[in-house]
């Protein structure tokens, strides 16, 4: 693989502000993914979201709530650690840009109505970590270290 494509996806000069950003959000993102695939904190697991995102034209929703739960789980983990921020951020991003669209935006901005507010909140979070990357603390940092 291209060594300067690898640096640019691991370098950030973000400092420790992204950690703070990083760690909350991986573990909202890796909680709402384990509802989706294992049904944990009160969720639905993978046959009641796949029944949901089909509701919602999502089809086949059985394959739509693996992969957004997957992107959630295995995207939160990733912020969660630093590892591989920019793309678990970018694919994080995306499927809560797909959730505010499909989901939440015709019941208006606020949640108390289901409205878009929290993935929307959530979308400029992680839009924001992969711009910056994962800073300070980070395993990219430390694997960036160990191939410069």
């Amino acid at each position: 693989m291209n060594n300067a494509l690898i640096q640019r996806t691991l370098n950030s000069n973000a400092g420790l502000a992204a950690l703070v950003l990083r760690v909350p959000v991986g573990i909202i993102l890796l909680a709402h993914g384990a509802q989706k695939l294992f049904g944990w904190f009160g969720g639905y697991g993978l046959e009641g979201t796949g029944q949901f995102m089909s509701s919602l034209g999502l089809e086949p929703g059985y394959l739509m709530a693996l992969l957004a739960g997957s992107a959630e789980f295995f995207g939160g983990l990733a912020l969660l650690l630093g590892l591989l921020t920019r793309p678990a951020a970018v694919v994080s991003a995306f499927t809560m840009a797909v959730a505010m669209f499909s989901a939440h935006i015709g019941n208006g901005l606020f949640m108390s109505n289901n409205g878009y507010e929290y993935a929307l909140t959530l979308l400029a979070a992680t839009l924001a970590l992969a711009i910056q990357g994962a800073g300070t603390l980070s395993l990219d940092r430390a694997l960036l270290n160990r191939l410069v």
